[in-house]
């Protein structure tokens, strides 16, 4: 047996002065009875006991992948157990969806298990942060599991980005990810635009422009820097309905507009002694205003 640590018990406290930022570790601890967990408990369960995890971040999961891991499981049985805590009826699946999902194509009826007992808000922290730290979401799961512990946890954009090991800039232009039209994030799901080009496209004015702009640069393949200078373009169209005389834009003025769009993901007009950058609400204002450090600190 591992050697138990001194790791005090979860209570009723958040899981920030528990495990700090390393939620796998804390995972691994409890599994292999190095860390206190109330209720902790090793028991072998019927498969059709086990309802899935309602915060399970994760909705693609690579079917190769699980068949793989159904043949070493009919041939090695499952090494690590799931991780469960009871319920009115039955357990509630709280890390090892995989090995679950492997475990029934595998034909197993029942699997070990270590129930413990955790409130709804450590089970949605838990499940999320270790998916998240596991870097096994794409591009719009990772968005809305941000965007879970920002709205159901009460995460700052700081404290988001300290417990994902990422910047706050990061964590907040992949939140926006949320902001594209359905069929668009569909698109970046089935990996056939990424991020990187989808982003420019949320500087565009509603959710249809949004989407014959995404059309356009998966057909016509475009690189992210085409996308960049694509939805400049289109955004320039926009602005100057009436046919006016207007100057040359100087060259570096035009490039300093479109550093700082890209810095920003939003549109930035760069004229005489004035800068305007759009916003279009008032998260989308406060993002902007964090990129640029400009947010008063937090009293946490």
């Amino acid at each position: 047996m591992a050697e138990k640590r001194n790791r005090p018990g979860l209570g009723g406290r958040g899981l920030d002065s528990i495990f700090g930022t390393d939620v796998n570790q804390f995972l691994d601890d409890i599994q292999n009875n190095a860390a206190e967990a109330p209720g902790r408990k090793e028991i072998e369960i019927r498969i059709d006991e086990i309802r899935p995890n309602p915060y399970q971040p994760r909705k693609e999961f690579d079917q190769k992948a699980l068949n793989e891991l159904a043949d070493s499981i009919r041939t090695h049985g499952i090494f690590t157990p799931l991780l469960v805590r009871k319920s009115v009826r039955g357990y509630d699946l709280i890390t090892g969806e995989r090995r679950l999902r492997a475990a029934k194509i595998a034909g197993l009826t029942t699997v070990p298990a270590i129930s413990v007992e955790f409130t709804d808000e450590q089970m949605m922290e838990i499940s999320i942060l270790e998916n998240v730290q596991r870097e096994d979401l794409n591009p719009i799961e990772e968005a809305t599991a941000y965007d879970s512990l920002v709205r159901k946890l009460g995460y700052t954009q700081e404290k988001l980005a300290e417990r994902v090991g990422k910047s706050r800039e990061y964590c907040a232009n992949i939140m926006r990810l949320l902001k594209l039209p359905s069929e668009v994030q569909k698109l970046v799901v089935e990996k056939k635009l990424t991020m990187s080009h989808v982003r420019p496209l949320l500087s565009l004015k509603d959710e249809d422009q949004i989407y014959d702009a995404a059309m356009q640069v998966m057909k016509k393949k475009m690189s992210v820097r085409e996308v960049e200078a694509y939805v400049h373009d289109l955004a320039g169209t926009e602005v100057k309905p009436q046919k006016k005389k207007t100057a040359v834009k100087d060259p570096w003025i035009r490039d300093l507009e479109d550093r700082m769009q890209r810095k920003l993901s939003t549109g930035v007009t760069v004229s005489k002694k004035s800068i305007s950058i759009s916003y279009s609400d008032t998260e989308d204002l406060n993002r902007i205003l964090e990129i640029l450090d400009c947010l008063e600190p937090s009293n946490e």
